[in-house]
């Protein structure tokens, strides 16, 4: 894959498209195969949805329907989700209001990935039912991208239990803010941002709810002329978070 492609993110890679070089490369086993030189630094079991953040919100576009094993490296993330239906939530709407959910068959096997250049933040948000304490058993992670030539912003949300969505969040972090500083032949930066980088590299792990930027990112070139344009669903509990 090239250091400059974009990633996948508006539909999740089908494992069966051989003329598609967006997609991880796995092994029988369906674990991600290394490239020369990189670093494996973790693995998580996290649910995994593909979402459009604007202005009025956010929506998901599609979610995997069984839980997805995430691994974080040195370069990238990527998720890869033994699944038979993909749901693709923005349906059509008729003229009754009813919004109407379609599964699309797709290969078992479904998997996508992020280079380390194209984050621009990431949020973390408590979901799901709290304990006695009043404390949040689950989470979700926002790893969000600026894209050119529009305004909505493609994001993959990663959830799970809070334990585990914040160590995650916390390696996602360090390892960005490590891979631009160390390399910038691929990612210019001004020594504020590289200042800012540093300083997430060593900060604190986040907690409850927090957002963090993440300077020197390269905007997305969306894959089609038809993800710039979506016309925007309505609100409701389709919204991130819900």
């Amino acid at each position: 894959m090239r250091e400059d492609k974009s990633p996948f993110f508006i539909a999740p890679h089908r494992f069966d498209a051989p003329e598609d070089d967006l997609a991880p490369v796995l092994d029988r086993r369906y674990e991600l195969v290394p490239e020369h030189g990189e670093r494996m630094l973790g693995r998580y079991p996290t649910s995994v949805a593909g979402c459009l953040i604007s202005p009025t919100g956010a929506r998901r576009h599609w979610v995997l329907p069984a839980p997805a094993t995430v691994t974080v490296t040195d370069r990238r993330l990527a998720y890869v989700c033994l699944a038979g239906d993909l749901a693709l939530v923005a349906g059509k709407i008729d003229s009754t209001g009813v919004r109407h959910r379609r599964n699309v068959r797709l290969p078992r096997l479904v998997s996508g990935q992020i280079r380390w250049q194209w984050p621009s933040r990431l949020e973390l948000r408590p979901t799901g039912p709290s304990t006695a304490q009043g404390t949040a058993t689950e989470a979700e992670l926002l790893v969000v991208c600026d894209a050119l030539r529009t305004i909505q912003q493609p994001a993959l949300a990663l959830g799970g239990a809070v334990g585990t969505v914040t160590e995650l969040a916390r390696l996602i972090r360090r390892t960005v803010a490590c891979f631009r500083v160390t390399r910038p032949e691929l990612v210019e930066l001004a020594p504020p941002e590289r200042d800012v980088l540093i300083r997430r590299a060593t900060a604190a792990p986040m907690t409850g709810e927090g957002r963090v930027t993440l300077p020197g990112s390269l905007p997305v070139e969306f894959l089609s002329r038809e993800d710039y344009y979506r016309v925007p669903e309505r609100a409701g509990k389709d919204a991130v978070g819900s």
